[in-house]
């Protein structure tokens, strides 16, 4: 049964039609994306739906009964209360039948024998809305975006932009609503949220319409598609991938025709001209008039308006080695200061692009702007190379009206130092083409202000490029414009992003910052999503690690590359156990040997097994030394992915482990995976002993 059905929706701005024709279904457990450029239209449909914008054109039919939840980019209002009374305010069901069950139950206790019926029925009516465990319900939300149990008692007031527009979703998600109504509800998420929200988006039994712009959440989201492009609406049955494909194909066809016709057009325009003039001819001249006149022309639809299309120009040629940075330490002044990384090693060369992944408030920001040369390292030591020219685009575009200026073509001028006519050129390939290009910087949107920010990037001819959440604000069309750019600069990138989809297509590498330091993969986000997602369904993620400014031997395991580059990587364990407090310690150091088990198996050799059989070499009469050690550290995996899974085993032995389809599925991952740890660290094991006799 559909929860809302659309029927020929239109809605007018200022007189002029937005949108016309916008016809729907949804039903339970579907989930509908709104696709379309910025200003197509998107957050008026989703608020016409929730009634807080009315409807000019069509009608609106929804099922009996229906509850309703609308999350958008706006902040909240209520900004004396706290973080739990904002977000279980939207229960109001279950909040009134507890409130009704209290008052009986105070009837019932005074002696009052006739509300007994009554009561039944309340508490009939309570279990249907879940319970007692809708407080509960409600924190798994709470947390499940980022918040921890010290924020549930803080004013909203007390609460950054980013933060609101979380608490915004949780209150949302914890109205358990039959219609549930996102305005862009990945802003602000780190990708741990991300990968939350997506799982519970899915799992619920809830119709959902969405707006979004992150390419990889709308794939694992959404099941149809509506398409708002010049004032018109395209639904779409399937997935984002299947009508991107779909749109793609209409376009080529819709291209192929407009070309076909433009060469007959030509064909005829020339007969026309040719024998016009001659009158043997001129009768089939008039023929060929009348039949132009005639034709239908296929056109493009000016109200789809231009797409961002740019590249960046080639760059002067820097040294191997970009910067590099040796124990580094970053803190935010707090009382006492709090670390962000210690003991830091990094460094960028030539050319090539580097993606820096963690959660929020983990520092990533902080870290860029010091590389930048914004603020300065409270510890250690950066080297830049020669011939050096960095860019800093920041997440929010404070820097465009540095120098006093107040339109966009007068940020532009003042940071390119273009003249007028030329700064006019380059706005226009950025969109900002006639009076939008003498709009005033604070009447700027969000997209608008991320745009002047690439158009101001992409003129200053730098080799080094800092990036902090460019895709911000950015749809769709641009984020892939942007993406195709970075994928042909040459010159060196450091690039923070939540958006998967650009990190998975630009990065060459991937750090981590997490645990107070940084971790290197130099395969990638594929590579570092493969060995954090191993360590995540053996169930054996180790706890934070306090800061290693209290303990130093946390900072992680020292490698070095052919030219003695120090290499922090998350594929071993001593990054993962040194030091973890005692609670915790033996269940991160199953975690760290059963990772280190499963890279040492997939490789075949381990890094020092490699290098005792270079520089080390075996002694004569028996294995060397680092094959000695070597072994004591793979006997050392295989008890600990052992000790792991008679852990894993004694967790699953109660009945909540497979009280559900869901919690079943999990649970026998969990033990699969820790089965075959088991198995790769006795398999690596018996390849080491028979390669080096020991």
């Amino acid at each position: 049964m559909a929860v809302v059905i659309a029927s020929d929706l239109g809605k007018d701005m200022a007189g002029e039609p937005l949108l016309r024709g916008v016809s729907f279904k949804v039903e339970r457990r579907e989930r509908l994306t709104i696709a379309g450029r910025n200003g197509a239209g998107k957050t008026t449909l989703l608020r016409m739906l929730s009634g807080e914008t009315g409807i000019d054109v069509g009608e609106l039919i929804l099922a009996k009964g229906t509850r309703m939840a609308l999350h958008d980019q706006r902040p909240p209002r209520e900004q004396e209360l706290s973080l739990r009374e904002y977000v279980l305010s939207a229960c109001k069901e279950p909040l009134e039948l507890e409130a009704e069950l209290s008052r009986l139950e105070q009837r019932m206790g005074e002696g009052d024998e006739k509300v007994f019926d009554r009561y039944a029925k309340v508490q009939a009516q309570f279990d249907t809305v879940g319970g007692y465990g809708w407080r509960d319900r409600a924190g798994v939300m709470i947390h499940g975006l980022g918040f921890v149990d010290a924020d549930l008692e803080r004013p909203l007031s007390t609460f950054s932009g980013g933060q609101l527009t979380r608490a915004s979703l949780a209150r949302a998600l914890a109205a358990e609503p039959d219609l549930l109504l996102l305005d862009e509800p990945t802003n602000h998420l780190d990708i741990e949220s991300l990968e939350w929200l997506e799982q519970t988006l899915t799992s619920l039994d809830t119709a959902i319409i969405m707006v979004a712009h992150d390419r990889w959440f709308l794939e694992a989201v959404g099941t149809h598609v509506l398409d708002l492009e010049a004032g018109r609406a395209k639904y779409f049955k399937g997935t984002w991938h299947q009508w991107r494909r779909e749109q793609a194909m209409r376009e080529m066809a819709l291209g192929k025709a407009i070309e076909k016709q433009q060469a007959e057009i030509a064909r005829l325009e020339g007969f026309v001209e040719r024998f016009r003039a001659k009158a043997t001819k001129a009768k089939q001249a008039q023929s060929r008039v009348k039949k132009l006149e005639k034709i239908d022309r296929i056109e493009r639809d000016p109200k789809a308006g231009a797409a961002l299309e740019f590249e960046f120009k080639k760059v002067a040629r820097s040294g191997r080695v970009i910067f590099e940075l040796t124990d580094g330490h970053l803190a935010v002044p707090s009382d006492p200061p709090k670390t962000l990384v210690d003991k830091a090693e990094l460094w960028l060369e030539r050319g090539e692009h580097v993606t820096l992944v963690g959660p929020n408030g983990a520092g990533k920001t902080t870290l860029i702007e010091a590389l930048a040369g914004r603020r300065p390292f409270d510890e250690g030591k950066l080297s830049l190379g020669h011939n050096v020219e960095l860019a800093y685009l920041s997440q929010h575009g404070e820097e465009l009206g540095w120098g006093g200026a107040r339109t966009v073509v007068e940020a532009c001028v003042k940071r390119t130092g273009l003249p007028p006519n030329q700064a006019r050129a380059l706005l226009g390939r950025f969109l900002f083409s006639g009076e939008t290009a003498e709009k005033p910087l604070e009447g700027l949107s969000g997209g608008e202000r991320q745009r002047l920010s690439l158009a101001i990037l992409v003129s200053s001819g730098a080799n080094v490029l800092i990036l902090d959440e460019p895709t911000n604000h950015l749809d769709i069309e641009s984020r892939e414009a942007l993406e195709d750019a970075l994928k042909g600069y040459e010159g060196g990138i450091i690039l923070v992003s939540h958006d998967r989809a650009l990190l998975e297509a630009v990065g060459t590498r991937t750090i981590a910052v997490q645990d107070y330091g940084l971790h290197s993969y130099v395969g990638g986000w594929p590579e570092y999503l493969r060995i954090r997602d191993e360590r995540r369904i053996l169930g054996l993620e180790p706890p934070p690690m306090p800061p290693p400014r209290l303990n130093p031997l946390g900072a992680g395991r020292e490698e070095r590359d052919a030219d003695g580059r120090a290499i922090r990587r998350s594929d071993g364990g001593d990054a993962a156990t040194s030091e973890a407090p005692p609670a915790g310690k033996a269940r991160a150091e199953a975690a760290a040997a059963a990772s280190a088990a499963a890279v040492v198996a997939a490789n075949g050799t381990a890094k020092n097994g490699n290098a005792a059989n270079g520089a080390g070499g075996k002694a004569a009469g028996g294995p060397s030394k680092n094959a000695l050690k070597e072994l004591a550290k793979l006997e050392r995996a295989v008890e600990a992915a052992e000790a792991a899974l008679v852990a894993l085993e004694e967790e699953l032995a109660g009945p909540e482990a497979w009280a559900t389809p869901y919690e079943t599925s999990k649970s026998t991952a969990r033990h699969t995976a820790a089965k075959r740890a088991v198995d790769e660290a006795y398999a690596a094991l018996e390849s080491h002993m028979e390669r080096t006799g020991t």
